[in-house]
């Protein structure tokens, strides 16, 4: 049966809901789990789960698609390890609006690799959110923190990915190719916590928050997403996607105790339209304005 577009609305919101709680539950488990050991756990769970549910796809399965898999699964794997290392040194509520660069940066990677020229709502959208950056990250001596930098990093990584995802989804089952990278990214988190990390003693609410971390923001959060872009126009689902940033920072004020002031509000501000300016190119703001002309 399929979903209605009220439904899959809701779906959207919740899955940007999810995902902007993820943020301060993310920056509490990193204080006493080390990095690539949370994503491979969260990554393992995700593959599987969705190979559980969907076994019945593997007979779609092919040595194509395992390597599109493992192509945006590394792609997958360097951008969460970016964003989460500039988590341990960033507030939650900074890192999820730094990471939602990507959205603007995504027109930019089609150019270089697609030759997909940019429209003019992508460059005003850029420059808005390069604003937006400085007020979010520059201090007062014009430099980044760490913590910062590798976010922005993990959002490069993000835009990259999704451009490998829109072009490998037209070849590939999107649930097969989800399952295969979530496969591929925990492979790779395995092996660098083999090599890099040691196995910690866990705080006692760590194993609530990994759990937390694999089923809903990895697994859910991504099966609502699919149903509810199926039947969402994409305009609309954009918007309520982008309200993953948002949510980032109210979850972390409420949750974290992160200070917002008056500057980080305008630099938030600014990247939230310079992500909605690229998506959508306010046609939303158009065709009501149009619709009130007719009327």
């Amino acid at each position: 049966m399929r979903l209605s577009p009220r439904l899959g609305r809701i779906a959207l919101f919740s899955a940007a809901l999810i995902w902007g709680s993820s943020f301060f539950v993310m920056k509490d488990a990193v204080s006493g789990v080390p990095v690539f050991l949370l994503l491979a756990f969260r990554f393992t769970v995700g593959c599987g789960l969705l190979s559980v549910v969907f076994w019945q796809k593997w007979k779609k399965c092919s040595r194509r698609l395992l390597f599109h898999g493992l192509v945006v699964g590394v792609l997958l794997f360097a951008a969460y390890t970016a964003q989460t290392y500039g988590l341990k040194e960033t507030t939650p509520g900074k890192n999820a609006f730094l990471t939602a660069v990507y959205c603007v940066l995504v027109p930019f990677v089609n150019w270089l690799l697609l030759r997909r020229r940019p429209s003019r709502w992508n460059w005003i959208a850029a420059v808005m959110c390069l604003g937006g950056i400085g007020l979010v990250s520059l201090d007062g001596s014009l430099t980044m923190n760490r913590g910062d930098a590798l976010t922005l990093l993990g959002g490069v990584f993000y835009a990259l990915h999704l451009v490998a995802v829109s072009r490998y989804g037209e070849e590939d089952d999107a649930v097969l190719l989800t399952t295969v990278q979530f496969g591929a990214s925990a492979l790779c988190c395995w092996l660098c916590h083999g090599l890099f990390e040691t196995m910690p003693v866990f705080p006692e609410n760590a194993w609530v928050e990994l759990i937390y971390l694999a089923v809903f923001a990895t697994t859910i959060a991504l099966l609502l997403q699919n149903v509810g872009q199926s039947v969402t126009p994409a305009a609309q689902a954009s918007i309520l996607l982008s309200l993953e940033s948002v949510f980032g920072v109210l979850f972390s004020v409420i949750c974290y105790g992160e200070t917002v002031t008056p500057r980080l509000v305008l630099g938030f501000l600014l990247i939230f339209l310079a992500v909605v300016a690229s998506e959508t190119q306010f046609s939303f703001i158009k065709r009501n304005c149009a619709q009130n002309i007719k009327i």
